[in-house]
């Protein structure tokens, strides 16, 4: 044995002890010498175990690795397939053991009463636990705590825990629920689109666990996001939402006294307080989801995040994010590993989401082969080293077994853990789809089928329940659904409810009071400046700190990063807490922010605005992963719970945002016209043409405009600091909540002609509309514009002394104040050349939106200046880009 020569005892120990948490975390000459040793202790001294116990013991720790880390292999969990019952891996003969080892005793750690077992005992714990009905992936995991725990809760119960009889009547009670309700369906409102649960009922009595089981361990609050297959049988059966309205919603008799457009019935969400049998109450909320399937799983972790929040120190531990997951969308959109990935992450994370994947082995009529390269439709979240049970969807038990034991894992880790139920989807894609067109065989196992709750009652009629009393609880239930058909909606809660009662439903374009004192301003900058003694600031950091507090102390020179900062800080000192996320969104994509601050020495942080911060107010500010659609996502889930916290995601480049095109378009623009769920989101747009190219040029203006209507959104393009300061103070203190569209520059930020006065902080508010340089005398000319154009003009008007042009700024593009901007322009009445004037081309940018408002307010169409119609933003060529922007500049004054 050479390679104990030298080996000290504590290094020993430390081997031991990793050998006994893992026995292949050890090369196989120690695995042998420990296996030996285990095997030898009690022995006489003289004696010592035979090279061969030595071998076979190594041998057996390896296939209980291996059942471990493969068994779920051979689980029994496809109801269409048969069961693999060998696998090369799991043989006796890969380990160079026989059937004459068998009735030999070998070392049993961990997973029996007994410390010595036969290995026809150990082969069998193990088979029973990893590959009857419930298959588990999980010695992925890097942590040895995690796969101890596993373990010790798995072996000894043989993943088959003991049911009592109320336990099992509960589960059949449900999986009857789940069915009849169905089937009522299908009998009275034949050929509805519905996406039936139908084959996967057992999803039903798992989620009646989750709430039992969450409501035991002290769970508050559980927030579910999943797409439409049985989502309207988890709102009848798990929710409560009144069965009346359901029907109504089928019947399309509903009253029609909803604010907003409405969404199909399957899309729908709902909220209730939910009384459990021994007096523990919990609140469910369904969350909203448009048909993009898993563009709800950010927005969920998003409003759990902010619940858990507001409810302070364990927050993570009562608020629990529930997703239930389509196979095919589980393995193939990619929010899905966005979602995942911002589990871990300190300004996202919220103690672990349960994933339940109904498997029902079909996306649409497309089939496992073709919609995933891996194996399982799970395989996606072993990036995140988690659980993950594979569950035979006809074995309830089994089901509501794994689903316990992931909320434990949950509870104790504070991870994401996945729960998979293998069934079958009973219809096509909806029930109007005939899925014999593309799936015959597999449609042909699944017609002689009976329902689970069928099985399932069999089991417990064997077992020695009474048919009658089965019987009975589906007919109490059938008459349920009898009655409540018969019956009218009844008048639901709608959206405003809660902490938004004191909300207003309109947009309102009156003043907001935004002003804040000059001292007050002074007090506010001069705390920002102060570093922490002993602290190693970067010198250009410092320098730039001094100057600003340098500017508001003098009242002039207050530059964009100083006048979004001290917006900032008066809103915190007033009590309301800022949320600020997006890449670098700390020190700010152009390094304009520096809301963190970092020891050059120990990287320690100093965050000033924290320190400024009062009532309970907070401020944080995440550099979020690289994500557009799940951070983004994540953030409008949080504005929609948190309407008294300014919510702010901020894209490295304004276009980056067309990554997360699904939120914008299906959530911020649409959900309060659909779902009446209003949100205050501010999204900060970088956008200008400096001659970066097409990708970092335009936010794309155009697509936000084409979204506006019926007041939905706020978009806006402040030219100035000073009007950025107040809008974002607008946007906290206003008496309603609406999305915030801004466009944000980027060479402006440090430009000499992009600066404010203290006093324009002091007084006045967000002006909508601005003139600049009234001339004395009529205007010739009158350029209409908004943004980083208005500067470039400025700049030449003054250089070629161009007293006769005047020049209106539109700074709040949506909703237009038309009162605003006709007072505007009316004292240039005469102007003899009136043109609009913007940097994007043609066909980009607020003109076609803007066109036929300038038209009416103006009496006629003003002349169009900018680029030309494009497929691209921007060139690619920094000469050419100035060329354009100076040409441009000239046809405007032309």
């Amino acid at each position: 044995m050479d390679f104990l020569s030298g080996a000290s005892p504590d290094y020993l120990e430390s081997l031991y002890r990793r050998w006994c948490d893992d026995p292949a975390a050890v090369t196989p000459e120690w695995r042998a010498f420990f296996s030996g040793f285990e095997a030898g202790r009690g022995a006489p001294v003289a004696e010592s175990p035979s090279p061969e116990l030595i071998a076979k013991q190594s041998a057996v720790d390896s296939l209980v690795y291996r059942y471990r880390d493969l068994g779920h292999l051979l689980a029994c969990t496809d109801p269409l397939a048969p069961c693999r019952v060998e696998h090369p891996l799991l043989s006796l003969q890969h380990y160079d053991l026989d059937e004459s080892d068998l009735d030999r005793t070998f070392r049993a750690r961990r997973f029996l009463v007994k410390k010595e077992a036969t290995l026809r005992e150990i082969i069998e714990t193990l088979r029973e636990t990893y590959c009857r009905s419930i298959g588990v992936e999980f010695m992925h995991i890097q942590d040895p705590r995690e796969r101890s725990w596993l373990i010790e809760r798995m072996e000894p119960v043989r993943n088959r825990p003991p049911f009592t009889r109320e336990e099992k009547l509960t589960i059949l009670e449900k999986l009857q629920q789940g069915t009849l309700f169905e089937s009522f369906l299908h009998r009275r409102f034949m050929g509805q689109k519905r996406f039936s649960l139908e084959g996967g009922e057992t999803l039903i009595p798992v989620l009646d666990a989750v709430v039992a089981r969450g409501a035991e361990q002290g769970i508050t609050d559980l927030i579910l996001g999943m797409a439409h297959r049985g989502r309207l049988n988890v709102l009848a059966t798990l929710f409560g939402k009144p069965l009346e309205n359901i029907f109504a919603e089928f019947a399309d008799n509903l009253p029609l006294g909803f604010v907003g457009d409405g969404d199909v019935k399957y899309h729908k969400g709902f909220s209730c307080d939910r009384e459990l049998a021994d007096g523990r109450r919990i609140h469910l909320t369904m969350a909203f989801n448009p048909s993009h399937l898993e563009a709800v799983d950010p927005v969920v972790t998003g409003k759990c995040r902010a619940r858990q929040d507001a409810a302070g120190p364990g927050g993570a531990k009562l608020v629990l994010p529930v997703l239930i997951h389509g196979d095919a969308a589980f393995a193939g959109q990619g929010v899905v590993a966005e979602t995942l990935n911002l589990s871990q992450l300190e300004g996202y994370r919220t103690g672990g989401t349960l994933h339940i994947v109904v498997n029902n082995q079909i996306g649409f009529t497309t089939l496992p082969a073709d919609a995933r390269s891996s194996l399982y439709a799970t395989d996606v979240a072993k990036m995140v080293a988690v659980p993950i049970f594979h569950v035979h969807g006809e074995d309830p038990e089994a089901a509501v077994h794994a689903v316990r034991l992931a909320l434990d894992y949950r509870q104790t880790f504070g991870k994401d853990v996945v729960v998979e139920i293998i069934c079958y989807r009973r219809h096509g894609h909806n029930e109007g789809d005939e899925p014999y067109f593309t799936q015959p065989v597999m449609y042909g196992r699944i017609k002689d089928r009976p329902p689970v709750h069928e099985l399932y009652a069999a089991a417990l009629v064997a077992e020695g329940v009474a048919r009658e009393e089965i019987d009975a609880r589906a007919a109490a239930y059938a008459k349920i659904l009898e009655d409540a058909f018969a019956a009218p909606p009844r008048p639901l809660l709608a959206g405003f409810g809660g902490k938004w009662e004191r909300y207003r439903r309109e947009y309102t374009p009156g003043p907001v009071a935004t002003a804040v004192e000059a001292e007050a301003l002074r007090t506010l900058a001069a705390r920002l400046a102060a570093i922490p003694p002993g602290f190693a600031l970067h010198p250009k950091v410092a320098a730039l700190l001094e100057r600003r507090r340098e500017a508001v102390a003098k009242g002039e020179g207050i530059d964009w990063g100083n006048g979004e900062t001290l917006a900032y800080a008066t809103l915190l000192a007033k009590g309301i807490s800022i949320r600020l996320s997006g890449e670098d969104s700390r020190r700010g994509t152009f390094g304009h922010r520096h809301s963190f601050l970092y020891d050059m020495a120990t990287e320690a942080h100093h965050v000033p605005l924290a320190t400024v911060a009062a009532d309970g107010a907070v401020f944080g500010a995440w550099d979020s992963m690289l994500s557009e659609f799940a951070v983004l996502g994540f953030e409008y889930g949080y504005s929609v719970e948190e309407p008294e916290a300014l919510v702010i995601w901020e894209a490295q480049f304004g276009d980056f945002a067309n990554g997360a095109q699904v939120i914008i378009d299906q959530f911020i623009a649409g959900g309060e016209s659909k779902w009446e769920r209003v949100s205050g989101l501010v999204l900060l747009l970088p956008h200008g043409f400096e001659g970066q190219g097409a990708e970092h040029s335009s936010a794309r203006i155009e697509r936000y405009l084409q979204l506006c209507a019926d007041h939905n959104l706020q978009v806006a393009y402040p030219s100035t600091p000073a009007q950025l300061f107040h809008l974002l103070r607008r946007q906290a203190k206003q008496p309603f909540r609406k999305p915030l569209v801004v466009f944000t520059p980027k060479s402006l930020l440090r430009h000499p002609r992009c600066v404010s006065r203290l006093e324009d902080f002091a007084a006045g508010g967000f002006r909508e509309v601005l003139v600049d340089a009234v001339p004395p005398s009529p205007a010739a000319t009158l350029l209409l514009c908004t943004g980083k154009v208005f500067c470039d003009l400025r700049e030449r008007c003054e250089r070629d002394g161009r007293g006769d042009v005047a020049i209106v700024r539109l700074e709040q593009l949506y909703p237009l104040r038309t009162d605003l901007l006709r007072e505007a322009v009316a004292p240039f009445g005469g102007a003899k050349k009136v043109a609009w004037v913007q940097e994007e081309p043609k066909n980009m940018g607020a003109w076609s939106h803007l066109r036929p408002h300038l038209a009416e307010i103006l009496g006629a169409e003003p002349r169009y200046v900018g680029r030309p119609e494009n497929d691209v933003p921007a060139v690619g060529s920094h000469r050419l880009h100035q060329e354009e922007q100076e040409r441009i500049v000239n046809d405007a004054l032309s």
